[in-house]
């Protein structure tokens, strides 16, 4: 085969340096080209990014702020949005430069291409350095400010316990509806929930529609406004009312509107509050559920709450296994008031003075119940004195005197086990409070009993009750979340914060404390404890109810935005 030569290549000299190159349209070497011609020109080599060190984001031009990794594709694209010229050259590659962890300057390099000449394109590599500089996003600002709120949404009820605001609270953290809140802040009856936009509050309102018997209504008001471009700034403010009934209140309905529901008796019991509340009468087995427009329309107050209950031992139970509807079984009970079997431990007659003492101890009581499920001679049941109750009701006296039972039973009492003040296993989560609230005197508490005071003792008191009430209801503990307790050497029990932060945040909001606190373990149960004089250390009810395992949650603190802090007397929750 014969040899064909390749064709010579012609070559000239660089017109600067005297280097043999390939022709060009410049005559130029690429470093004599690039000594010439600078097409980094135009683009700045220092440059800054603004971060937010509350929320941990970045500002990503022209407004919005972004959550970046270090050395993330997120954070190299907010470097390269903030250089000019680019649009001038071609990109064709850019990495960030190794920086220590602490260091508040980031290091890209980015390498370019552009034509210089006429067909003569050039390429180089160069560094940039970014200074990151400290500042806040909108939403921080708004915090770190006092009376920016946009919408606010106050939720009343006019009770004299904070049970009904104990339970919120856990279905507020069950569903995580206290996400978009900015601060909570307890007032005498009630809460009231801050927000930097209206539709964060009114989702809220939606959601306690969901969850409560409530009515609500808004109001505005005018903050400034802009007559060249016709814009308006106002605040909101929604009132939420929710119906001053809680579970176990005994209930007397107008007649009217008895009849309606099924000519149903007017004193009932209720048994279970939703978006709508259930009455059962306790002698009939009889139910009906009074919705939110039904109720408002013809509104009524309970005649008692729990804190009326009086404790009574069952003397003889007779079940009728004819008569039940689900849980509930009827049955005719012998009852005794509990004191009759106290000893009254050597105080003089002349010094007890109430109605225990006064020729009621030793009477007996024939009552028909729905607890005849559960209730066996010699159990301890809470019910209401309505013999020796009077009540300031329209309703509840124009009543029939036969017609009007002498007691009427609620639920069973535990009360052995409940003197033994056994620690519990689980433990509930709160919202956590804002440090430095005007008014605060509450020790360590979440978003209830913060304000404490003279109150404080009722407060421990209604949240005992709420405990109690969790462990003898399952179909109340399904709508909350129960924890699993650590124990220490102390017994105390640990209790985790939820924090609220601001919208599209990962941190805590701005007064957020991270602050471990120990407080002195409350126990605000003994004034509810019964005299077990006599009782054996070892004795208890048997059918005691017990949280299973199964119910409860791991505690992990990837769970929490807050840290966890220590507290007693089962005040893990609220």
């Amino acid at each position: 085969m014969e040899f064909v030569p390749a064709p010579a290549v012609h070559r000239v000299l660089c017109a600067d340096c005297g280097t043999p190159i390939v022709p060009n349209s410049a005559n130029l070497c690429a470093a004599c080209l690039r000594n010439t011609v600078d097409i980094t020109e135009g683009i700045p080599k220092l440059a800054s990014v603004a971060y937010c060190r509350n929320c941990e984001r970045f500002l990503n031009p022209p407004a919005a702020w972004t959550i970046a990794r270090p050395e993330s594709p997120e954070l190299l694209s907010i470097c390269l949005k903030k250089l000019k010229g680019l649009n001038k050259v071609r990109l064709t590659d850019a990495r960030f430069i190794w920086t220590e962890p602490h260091s508040k300057r980031l290091r890209v390099a980015i390498t370019i291409q552009k034509e210089a000449l006429t067909n003569t394109i050039l390429e180089q590599t160069f560094e940039i350095e970014f200074l990151v500089q400290y500042g806040q996003c909108s939403s921080c600002a708004r915090l770190a400010a006092k009376n920016t709120w946009k919408a606010m949404v106050q939720v009343r009820q006019k009770v004299p316990h904070k049970r009904t605001f104990l339970y919120l609270e856990q279905l507020i953290l069950k569903h995580n509806a206290q996400k978009d809140t900015i601060s909570v802040r307890e007032v005498r009856d009630g809460l009231d929930f801050y927000y930097s936009h209206r539709n964060h509050a009114i989702k809220m309102v939606e959601f306690l529609t969901s969850v409560v018997p409530v009515r609500s209504k808004s109001s505005e008001q005018l903050l400034s406004t802009d007559t060249h471009s016709g814009t308006s700034d106002y605040k909101f403010t929604y009132s939420v009312e929710i119906a001053p009934i809680c579970k176990d209140d005994l209930v007397c309905m107008p007649l009217k509107l008895a009849r309606s529901l099924g000519n149903i008796h007017p004193l009932t019991i209720c048994a279970r509050i939703g978006n709508s509340f259930s009455l059962i009468d306790p002698a009939t087995l009889q139910t009906c559920d009074v919705s939110q427009s039904l109720y408002w329309r013809q509104p009524f107050e309970s005649l008692s709450s729990v804190t009326d209950l009086v404790e009574f031992t069952v003397l003889d139970i007779e079940p009728d296994y004819s008569k039940s509807k689900g849980k509930y079984l009827m049955a005719d009970a012998q009852v005794a008031l509990a004191s009759a079997f106290r000893s009254s431990g050597g105080i003089p007659e002349d010094v007890m003075m109430d109605y225990d003492t006064m020729g009621q101890t030793s009477s007996i009581f024939h009552t028909r119940t729905h607890l005849g499920a559960i209730l066996q001679p010699g159990d301890t049941a809470l019910g209401y004195h309505l013999t020796n109750s009077n009540y300031n009701s329209t309703e509840f006296a124009s009543l029939p005197s036969n017609l009007i039972p002498d007691i009427i039973l609620v639920k069973k009492a535990y009360p052995n086990r409940r003197k033994k003040s056994k620690s519990r296993s689980w433990k509930l989560r709160s919202i956590a409070k804002e440090p430095g609230e005007e008014g605060e005197t509450g020790s360590g508490r979440g978003v209830v009993g913060r304000l404490g005071g003279r109150d404080q003792k009722k407060v421990d008191e209604d949240y005992e009750l709420f405990l109690r009430d969790l462990e003898e209801d399952p179909e109340m503990r399904a709508g909350v979340n129960l924890y699993k307790a650590k124990k220490d050497t102390e017994d105390n029990e640990e209790r985790n914060d939820v924090r609220m932060v601001a919208p599209g945040t990962k941190g805590p909001a701005h007064g957020a404390s991270k602050k471990k606190e120990k407080k002195e373990k409350v126990r605000g149960k003994e004034s509810m404890d019964v005299d077990m004089s006599g009782v054996e250390e070892g004795e208890g009810e048997p059918d005691f109810p017990e949280v299973r395992l199964d119910e409860l949650l791991e505690d992990f603190d990837e769970m929490t935005l807050g840290d966890e802090i220590e507290d007693g007397e089962e005040h893990p929750s609220l």
